[in-house]
């Protein structure tokens, strides 16, 4: 999951979602002065979320505040998602 840096780069694509219906799931972190492992971990967890049945795409924005749209198919592939051992640490 990479963003852009400066103002010419192109902005990241918008998940390519299916027509509704279909969950999101938002989550937002204040962010703090350096990275310490934030961005690896956010990398991680985008790639690891892509693996799990129902994932349907992911939508993410990162400056002082940072908000993160995972799109799924259903509310259990959320729940599967949720309780993941990896994601849960």
């Amino acid at each position: 999951m990479k963003t852009a840096t400066n103002a010419n780069a192109p902005l990241p694509a918008l998940a390519d979602t299916p027509e509704p219906p279909y969950y999101a799931v938002i989550f937002s972190t204040i962010r703090t002065e350096g990275d310490n492992g934030y961005e690896d971990m956010a990398e991680k967890m985008a790639a690891l979320a892509a693996t799990m049945p129902g994932y349907l795409g992911v939508e993410s924005a990162r400056k002082e505040i940072g908000i993160t749209v995972s799109y799924w198919q259903d509310a259990e592939s959320i729940r599967h998602w949720k309780y993941q051992a990896d994601h849960m640490m």
